[in-house]
Order: C-alpha cells, then sequence, then structure tokens
C-alpha cells in the first residue's frame, strides 16, 4: 500500500453501475453440489500451502519478544462478547476460550525488516488436542458452532492494526456476507477477515527497516492488542469508510463501501497522501433497519 499523494482519487461508484459480487451470481461449488468432496478439497489446499511454507521465497516470523518494544504505532481493543440472540451466546464464550489461546501463540511475534507474518502459520491448526473449543465460526453468513470458532476476530484486530502502518498487507480475505447489523460497530464496515487454516489467511511483509512486535491479550472485557517497532515510524495513518450504500437487485440486498486510509507526517502532523485500500461489496443476511435501500436493476 503506497502513499498516493499525487495521483487523482478514483470515482465512487454509482448505483447504477452496480454488479453483484462474483460469488452472488455463481452456481455452486462442486463441494456443495457434492458435500463428500469438501473434505478432499480441505486437503488440497492446505498441503499447497504447507508446500508454500516450505519451499517459497518468504522469510516466515519465528522470534518472539517478552519486553515490548520502546515505539506504540497503534493500540486497538475489541468487545469480547456482542448480544446477538440466547441461543449462541454459549458459542460466544467459547469463542473467549478460543481467543486466550489463539493470543499465546500472537503475542510478543516480532516482524523483522523483510519478514513475513502468516496468521496461520503462527496460530496453527485450532484443534480439540491443543483446547480448542465449539464457538461461533460463520459459514455463508450464518452463525455456526465449529471447533476454534472466533479466531477472526483476533485477525480482524491484527488488520487493523496493520492498516495503520507501513506494513504490506500481502493477503487478506474479506466475508462473503454482512451477517449482522451494525449494533455498537466501532470499525468501519468491511475490514474484517476471514481466516481457514491454513488456506484463508492473513498474511503481512515487512518492507521497511523498522522491527515491529505484535502485543494481544484477552482482558476482562475486551480482547486487547499493540503494535510497536523499535523506532518511531514517519507517518500516523486514519483509516474511513466512504460511499457506503446498501443496494436491492433481485430481492436481495447488498451493502458496499470503500475503505480509505489518509497518510499522515508525524512531524508536522500534515496529510501527505490518501489511498483506496478496498472497494468492498457483500450480500446483507438481515433487513437493514433506518437506512436507504437503493433498488437497481
Amino acid at each position: 500500500m503506497s502513499v498516493l499523494s499525487e495521483q487523482p482519487l478514483p470515482t465512487a461508484p454509482a448505483a447504477a453501475d452496480f454488479v453483484p459480487p462474483a460469488r452472488a451470481l455463481a452456481a455452486p461449488r462442486l463441494t456443495e453440489r457434492y458435500p463428500a468432496l469438501f473434505p478432499v478439497a480441505v486437503r488440497v489446499h492446505r498441503a499447497r500451502r504447507r508446500w508454500h511454507w516450505l519451499t517459497g521465497e518468504e522469510q516466515w516470523t519465528s522470534t518472539r519478544e517478552v519486553e515490548p518494544l520502546p515505539t506504540r504505532v497503534k493500540k486497538h481493543k475489541s468487545l469480547l462478547l456482542r448480544q446477538l440472540g440466547e441461543s449462541e451466546m454459549w458459542l460466544q464464550h467459547n469463542k473467549v476460550t478460543n481467543l486466550r489461546l489463539a493470543s499465546s501463540q500472537v503475542d510478543g511475534v516480532l516482524i523483522r525488516p523483510g519478514e513475513t507474518f502468516s496468521f496461520n502459520k503462527v496460530v496453527g491448526n485450532c484443534t480439540r488436542r491443543k483446547g480448542y473449543v465449539a464457538g461461533m465460526k460463520l459459514s455463508n453468513g450464518d452463525a455456526e458452532s465449529g471447533v476454534g470458532g472466533g479466531i477472526c476476530q483476533l485477525a480482524n484486530l491484527l488488520h487493523w492494526m496493520f492498516l495503520h502502518s507501513p506494513l504490506t498487507v500481502v493477503e487478506r480475505s474479506e466475508h462473503s456476507f454482512d451477517p449482522f447489523p451494525d449494533n455498537g460497530r466501532v470499525l468501519p464496515w468491511g475490514v474484517g477477515c476471514s481466516i481457514v487454516y491454513n488456506y484463508v489467511d492473513l498474511v503481512v511483509r515487512n518492507d521497511t527497516d523498522t522491527t515491529f512486535q505484535l502485543l494481544v491479550h484477552v482482558g476482562e472485557r475486551h480482547l486487547k492488542g499493540e503494535l510497536r517497532a523499535d523506532r518511531e515510524v514517519p507517518h500516523s495513518y486514519s483509516v474511513f469508510a466512504r460511499d457506503e450504500q446498501f443496494l436491492r437487485h433481485e430481492d436481495r440486498v447488498f451493502r458496499r463501501n470503500e475503505i480509505w486510509r489518509t497518510v499522515i507526517d508525524r512531524r508536522t502532523g500534515a496529510a501527505v497522501g490518501e489511498e483506496l485500500v478496498k472497494r468492498n461489496c457483500a450480500l446483507v443476511k438481515y433487513l437493514p433497519d433506518g437506512v436507504e435501500i437503493v433498488s437497481v436493476t
């Protein structure tokens, strides 16, 4: 993500130009038509990723440091429990157990110059043998039970901190659905991550001469994180959403927006660049209330 200080800003998409996401239009996947093939597909994806970890050119993060590095780059926290429905609260409580285990693998990790951080590689496979329990997972936009469910919240927190740093986001997969209303939302919609071991990942690379450190832990009410560095970084970042829209197309509602960030000179406080990070579009799984829904053909 480079600083685009002198390039013209992209034009916001008009509602009339709306095209549903390819996933919403696509025919069912082979594994959806033949569920027995799904475990085979998972093994193939995992084998491919594992081979890449072994043979790729990346220098993967491998060092941890207990003592915090001297400079704070970004700090963030997210609420552990959201009131979604009594039938789902037990999944959220189990999610906290999973977040504690996953956070312990990430806490203290250093991302040195030239190194690449992989969420799946660092956290590993979240299995019952390691103590993970059934938590809330999202499948096709619906909440369901699954071992290790809920660790996407940790990936979301890390991604938000990465966006406020000069680290390069190499890989990040967003959710294909908008599953819940914005009740109590703190971050812009569209900055979250989907994680599936070990082929849907959050990967960042350090292309700077600065060493960064991840500090994360589960508090009483919040998942808390800090991104720290061994020296002052020259820029800070403001990340925000633009052109938020709800669009009705063929009896389905879609949500779209754009995620932008402003690059700010820490020394002067002046904005030195602005860049489009991501355009998002997803199928909405709830009935939006109190917002305008534009019908498009």
